[in-house]
């Protein structure tokens, strides 16, 4: 069995965009992306009703992921884009990253996130981390209705995105899983 997959949204987790727009988190960059730039990004969101989207990144949280015991893969609204923009100021090697198609921003009868059914199904058993700043209750239940491996949801706060602890809790997850390293 390989490593676990780490599925990584952008905005809550590594921008935290609901911090107090005025003050930059300590340790953070600014990056200023074009709107037209990113086609994919929320219409909703705080930063794309701007004519430029306002990204605050933590370069050391780049070198935090690598670290980890994880397959990273890009669970985002930017998708391909996260590899033009998000990884380089990390220090990213291109990821892949999970296409959403049809589901993308569409919400369902149930409440379970628009993102959930898609990473259970791109997951396919194997063990998985998923960090967001969206994930419900019935996000929870889901995925341990339908998925037949270890999964945690791990929510992060969008106003101060991925902290230390954070970075523990993914560890321990990984060392918890079941999964192995895989040989090569």
């Amino acid at each position: 069995m390989s490593r676990p997959l780490l599925f990584l949204d952008v905005d809550g987790p590594l921008n935290p965009y609901a911090a107090k727009p005025e003050r930059r988190p300590e340790g953070y960059t600014t990056l200023r992306v074009p709107r037209g730039e990113v086609t994919s990004a929320d219409p909703g969101s705080l930063t794309a009703r701007r004519r430029t989207l306002r990204v605050w990144l933590n370069p050391e949280h780049g070198p935090a992921l690598l670290a980890l015991d994880y397959e990273l893969c890009w669970a985002t609204t930017w998708m391909a884009e996260a590899n033009r923009w998000i990884a380089p100021v990390l220090g990213l090697p291109e990821l892949p990253f999970v296409p959403f198609g049809d589901a993308l921003f569409q919400e369902r009868p149930d409440g379970v996130h628009w993102k959930t059914e898609t990473l259970v199904r791109h997951a396919d058993g194997r063990p998985f981390a998923w960090v967001d700043d969206e994930q419900s209750d019935r996000d929870h239940a889901y995925a341990s209705a339908h998925h037949r491996g270890p999964a945690l949801l791990h929510h992060v706060n969008p106003r101060i995105g991925l902290r230390e602890g954070d970075f523990k809790t993914l560890a321990d997850f990984a060392r918890s899983s079941g999964a192995r390293p895989a040989t090569g």
